[in-house]
């Protein structure tokens, strides 16, 4: 996992493998407020957005998730939200695999969880062997909107 601000990108690029750099570029000169909602495309299968616009919710209602096939770059570029991270290795029950179809698997719990704050201009990166339970609220609901760039293996 990787947890920065695109404010930042610039300093820390050095130290960033190419492809999460080439989508942090891509939140960078994009103009994020003018996106619709659903799937952008950057690169094919390689590369692809997706905005979401939404309403954070309690985190005991939202699932752990993961990815096999993909990279997520998660970028909130209005609001805030918690999301929480655990590591694969921890995490035993599946409550329903759409790995296949789909790239995410979801599950029922999330052992030695940890929570992250995302506010506006805040990015996270998760890779497959990082389970995340994103869209949790903090304080209060959030209306956010995200950008999610899915970079392939």
């Amino acid at each position: 996992m990787i947890y920065g601000r695109l404010e930042n990108v610039a300093a820390e690029a050095a130290t960033l493998p190419e492809n999460i750099l080439e989508g942090l570029k891509f939140l960078e000169r994009t103009d994020l407020a003018a996106l619709p909602e659903g799937k952008v495309e950057i690169d094919g299968d390689r590369m692809f957005a997706l905005v979401q616009d939404y309403t954070t919710k309690p985190k005991d209602t939202v699932r752990p998730e993961a990815h096999k096939r993909y990279i997520d770059i998660q970028y909130v570029a209005l609001g805030r939200e918690q999301i929480g991270i655990a590591p694969l290795a921890k995490v035993s029950e599946i409550a329903e695999d759409l790995l296949e179809d789909k790239d995410v698997c979801f599950y029922s719990n999330a052992p030695e969880e940890s929570m992250i704050l995302l506010s506006t201009g805040g990015y996270t990166v998760f890779y497959p062997w990082d389970v995340h339970r994103p869209g949790c609220s903090a304080d209060a609901e959030s209306v956010v909107r995200k950008i999610v760039v899915k970079i392939a293996l």
